[in-house]
């Protein structure tokens, strides 16, 4: 077994791409964040990360994904 450390919310639950509904990587959704910065618009973006175009806004717009972990908490993480 193998430890390490991921972010928690206030609550203790995990957030960003630990969080056990993400389907995005952090470093997704920086680039989604980045691109829109440079102009490309939100559905250019989804369409390359095949997904909603709402989706891609709320990240920019950081409605989603805007959470900064107040805690790390240490778990035990499968090899395999």
């Amino acid at each position: 077994m193998v430890k390490r450390l991921v972010g928690v919310n206030e609550l203790g639950m995990r957030i960003g791409e630990d969080h056990h509904n993400a389907k995005l990587t952090d470093a997704e959704v920086e680039m989604i964040r980045t691109l829109h910065g440079e102009g490309l618009s939100y559905k250019r973006i989804a369409e390359k990360f095949e997904i909603g175009k709402q989706t891609v806004a709320d990240i920019c717009k950081f409605r989603r994904r805007g959470q900064v972990a107040i805690l790390w908490k240490e778990v035990r993480v499968t090899e395999g």
